[in-house]
């Protein structure tokens, strides 16, 4: 499996600045961005898997709506992830 225990406990200590901070709006979104980043790399290789598909553009959604959140609320903290993932906008 590409996104193990110990990966996500990664994700979450670096973006959510704790392991049990799981529900910050930061580590949400990079592990988002890890989920769309796998499942772009599979659709490359498997261009006719529409179930795959579909969730890539809900992922997608998701994560631009937690975006849209975290601009309204902190412009600052947007920057940085925005930054750190290296997300266009």
């Amino acid at each position: 499996m590409y996104l193990t225990a110990e990966k996500k406990q990664e994700i979450f200590t670096q973006y959510g600045k704790d392991v049990n901070n799981t529900g910050s709006s930061e580590s949400q979104v990079a592990l988002f961005s890890y989920r769309i980043n796998h499942l772009t790399e599979h659709l490359k290789e498997n261009r006719k898997d529409f179930g795959t598909q579909k969730a890539l553009l809900k992922l997608v959604g998701k994560r631009r709506r937690l975006l849209d959140y975290l601009k309204e609320r902190d412009i600052n903290r947007y920057r940085e992830i925005i930054k750190d993932l290296n997300i266009r906008k």
